[in-house]
C-alpha cells in the first residue's frame, strides 16, 4: 500500500468513498443528510485535487485503486482579533472503503496527515467527527485525538 497525494484519475474511487461516507452519515442522521448524495461535484473535487491548500491523500493498493482517503485544509487566523495565528491542517474527512476497515489503512492515512502538517510547519492537526459516528469517534480516540471544542443542539 502507498500513500501518496491525490490525481485526477483517483476521482472514481474517492467519489465512490464520499457516497459511503455520506451514507453513514444519513443513516445517523437523515435530518440532516440527504441519502444517495456526496459532499462534492466532480469539478469541485477536480479543483480540490489542485489546491495546495486542501490536499487529499490516498492510500492505494498496488493497482493503484483507491482504499482510503484524508481530505485536509490548511487553515489559520491571521491577525484575529482573539485568536493566535498557529497554523492548523484541519482534517476535512477521513474515510477507508468500508469492505476493508480493519486492516490500519486509517491509521496509516492519518500518521501521514500528522508527517505532512509537521513538515508543514503546523501547531496541530484538528478534526470534526459526528456524534452519530460512534465508530469514528473511537478511531479517533485510539490514535490519541482529544476534544477542543464540542458542538451542541436542540431540535425544535
Amino acid at each position: 500500500m502507498e500513500i501518496r497525494r491525490a490525481k485526477e484519475q483517483d476521482m472514481d474511487g474517492i467519489n465512490d468513498l464520499l457516497m459511503q461516507v455520506c451514507l453513514v452519515h444519513h443513516r445517523g442522521r437523515p435530518d440532516l443528510f440527504q441519502y444517495g448524495a456526496k459532499k462534492y461535484t466532480d469539478d469541485q473535487l477536480c479543483g480540490i485535487i489542485h489546491d495546495d491548500r486542501r490536499p487529499i491523500f490516498v492510500a492505494v493498493n498496488e493497482r493503484d485503486e483507491v482504499l482510503g482517503y484524508a481530505f485536509c485544509i490548511f487553515q489559520q487566523h491571521i491577525d484575529d482579533n482573539i485568536l493566535t495565528d498557529i497554523k492548523t491542517l484541519y482534517i476535512d474527512d477521513l474515510c477507508v472503503d468500508e469492505a476493508i476497515r480493519g486492516q490500519h489503512i486509517g491509521k496509516r492515512l492519518y500518521e501521514a496527515v500528522l508527517s505532512f502538517a509537521r513538515k508543514s510547519g503546523c501547531y496541530n492537526v484538528t478534526l470534526n467527527v459526528w456524534a452519530c459516528n460512534e465508530s469514528a469517534m473511537k478511531f479517533y480516540e485510539s490514535c490519541g485525538l482529544k476534544p477542543q471544542k464540542v458542538g451542541m443542539e436542540i431540535l425544535l
